[in-house]
């Protein structure tokens, strides 16, 4: 497309096929003419928005950035859709350098790349700093992190060193306590008590291989599937700081002694569906109250509350709040204020408003 952000694909043939292959967060497609011709590899980045989907040529989305064609009739396209375009591609096979091994195809040498390389300065950071460090942690990104620290109740912001170096030591301490352990059972005491580059591994797995495809944008219900699978990433009860990058963590409980200072913990609140009744009831609670209050206040304000009967519940802000304010104040010796604001507001109803109406 003329908005995409990768370069032209040098690639041209009739009929060709195509294969990928997946390495942490990078997907690398290969174009293999069918006739003559080589060829081509592209390696893709995804951002935060990219996805692949096929649909017909002739309705292809608008931030489709790249294209191939069948040879159908009518032509179906395989489009990379990318709308915020921080997703990416570049030509030839190459894995981006400076990447880790796979934490889902390479787990062995994701293992111990993390478990050797403890001394790098990376790991004076957070773990939930660390966790998104794609040379040890390829394939983890924000709500993977959130997931994993949630299930092993690790505080997000507790040093990486301290958490990982942990590990190597429970490792020694299982050998030494059961040398004689089978394979099936050290597996089973494993799967039982994983550790946190166990999870790292088999958390993303349950995304892959779940019975629904969670990130499928042709299925309207897989984005409720993804929320109902997530227990902790924008999940209502919640807390999120943001991390010294910028990147919100969720966790639950406390966040660690390397917690950015001057911040405040948010928690997540539930965004409750509507319900009709419940409604009613609080306005007619509201309502009743103000009756009350009425009864207790000289005839003016009596008036003035028997008007906001009818106002949504919702903040009070602005001019609207300032005029109730006004209106609640004992009477002061220039009556013409609340007037004066009174015919403002018909001057603006008019089209006739002064300057600084609203």
């Amino acid at each position: 497309s003329a908005v995409g952000r990768g370069p032209e694909v040098p690639f041209c043939s009739e009929a060709y096929r195509v294969a990928a292959a997946s390495r942490g967060k990078e997907l690398r497609l290969t174009l293999t003419p069918l006739g003559p011709g080589r060829p081509q590899d592209l390696v893709f980045r995804f951002g935060m928005s990219g996805s692949f989907r096929l649909c017909a040529a002739a309705g292809a989305p608008r931030h489709a950035h790249l294209r191939f064609l069948t040879r159908e009739s009518p032509p179906r396209a395989l489009c990379f859709i990318d709308a915020r375009r921080f997703g990416s591609w570049r030509l030839g096979d190459a894995w981006q350098p400076g990447r880790g091994p796979c934490v889902l195809f390479e787990y062995q040498a994701f293992r111990e790349n993390v478990l050797k390389n403890l001394d790098d300065k990376a790991f004076d950071k957070p773990i939930c700093e660390a966790l998104l460090n794609q040379k040890y942690f390829n394939g983890i990104g924000n709500y993977l992190r959130a997931e994993i620290l949630y299930r092993l109740k690790i505080p997000p912001f507790e040093k990486a060193r301290t958490v990982l170096e942990a590990l190597k030591h429970q490792e020694q301490a299982r050998r030494k306590k059961n040398p004689s352990l089978t394979l099936s059972k050290k597996l089973k005491l494993k799967r039982d008590n994983p550790d946190l580059l166990e999870l790292c591994h088999t958390v993303p797995m349950e995304i892959i291989t779940s019975e629904k495809n969670l990130f499928d944008p042709g299925q309207p219900d897989s984005y409720t599937a993804f929320k109902n699978w997530l227990q902790c990433y924008l999940v209502p009860g919640m807390s999120s700081l943001r991390d010294h990058n910028g990147r919100t963590i969720w966790f639950q409980g406390e966040p660690g002694p390397m917690a950015p200072k001057g911040q405040k913990s948010r928690r997540k609140r539930a965004h409750l569906k509507a319900d009709p009744e419940a409604l009613t009831a609080k306005v007619t609670t509201r309502a009743s109250k103000r009756r009350s209050r009425g009864a207790e206040n000289p005839p003016k304000l009596a008036v003035k509350e028997e008007e906001e009967k009818a106002v949504t519940d919702r903040p009070r802000k602005g001019r609207a709040h300032l005029r109730r304010k006004a209106a609640a104040t004992p009477a002061s010796s220039e009556p013409e204020a609340p007037v004066k604001a009174k015919r403002s507001r018909t001057s603006a109803r008019r089209g006739t408003g002064e300057a600084g109406g609203p």
